[in-house]
C-alpha cells in the first residue's frame, strides 16, 4: 500500500507540472468541452503507465529499444507540437455549447496525446531515477511493481479528471475575446516546447 501511495502521488505531480500536455488537455477542454479533455488527459495517463511498467519491471529490452529510436521518437513529437501550435493560434473563437463531441473525435484526441507522451522516450530513465529515489524498485516483486504503476497510471488520471472539470466549468463562463487569447497564448506556449523539443533532439 504504501508503494502504491508513492506511486500515486508521483503519477499526480507529473501530471500537474506544467509541459505541452497540460496546455494541450486545457486548450481541447475549453474548445471541446470537458470529454475531450478528459480522453486527452486518458492519452497521457495510459503512456506514463506503460513507460512507468517499463521502469518498474526492468524490461531493458524495450527501454533499450525505445531510447535507441529516441532522435526519430522525438523528431516526429516536435514536429507534431509544432503543427498543433500553429493549429491553436490560427482558430477561431468559436465557442460551442454542447459538451458531447461527435464520437471519432475522442478516439483521435486520445490517440494524439498518447502518442505524443510515448515520443519522448528519455521520459524512462527519469522514471528510473525518480523510483530507485524513492525506493519504489527496491526489489523485484512483480506484485509490488504492479502496485507501483497501478498507482502512477491513476494519480496521472486523477489530476486530468480535475484539469477537465476545472477547465469545463471555466469554459462554460467564457467569451469569444477570453477564448481567443487561450488559444493565442496556448499556442505559443506548444510551439515554445516543440522548439525546445527539437532543439534537444538535434543536440
Amino acid at each position: 500500500m504504501t508503494l502504491f501511495l508513492k506511486g500515486l502521488a508521483f503519477g499526480f505531480v507529473l501530471a500537474a507540472t506544467v509541459g505541452p500536455m497540460w496546455v494541450l488537455c486545457f486548450r481541447r477542454t475549453i474548445e471541446h468541452g470537458a470529454l475531450a479533455g478528459f480522453v486527452s488527459g486518458m492519452g497521457i495517463a495510459v503512456a506514463d503507465g506503460l513507460y512507468g511498467a517499463v521502469a518498474a519491471f526492468g524490461l531493458t529490452a524495450i527501454s533499450g529499444f525505445l531510447l535507441d529510436k529516441s532522435f526519430w521518437l522525438g523528431l516526429i513529437g516536435g514536429g507534431f507540437l509544432l503543427y498543433l501550435g500553429t493549429k491553436s493560434l490560427l482558430a477561431k473563437p468559436v465557442l460551442i455549447q454542447e459538451e458531447n463531441q461527435p464520437g471519432k473525435s475522442l478516439p483521435e484526441a486520445f490517440l494524439s496525446t498518447f502518442g505524443l507522451t510515448l515520443a519522448n522516450p528519455p521520459t524512462i530513465l527519469a522514471f528510473v531515477a525518480i523510483f530507485a529515489g524513492l525506493g519504489l524498485v527496491s526489489s523485484a516483486d512483480y506484485t509490488a511493481a504492479s502496485f507501483i504503476v497501478l498507482g502512477v497510471f491513476l494519480g496521472s488520471a486523477s489530476w486530468w479528471v480535475i484539469l477537465a472539470a476545472g477547465a469545463g466549468w471555466l469554459r462554460r463562463r467564457m467569451g469569444p475575446g477570453l477564448v481567443r487569447t487561450i488559444n493565442v497564448v496556448s499556442g505559443l506556449s506548444i510551439l515554445g516546447f516543440a522548439f525546445w523539443q527539437l532543439a534537444q533532439v538535434l543536440r
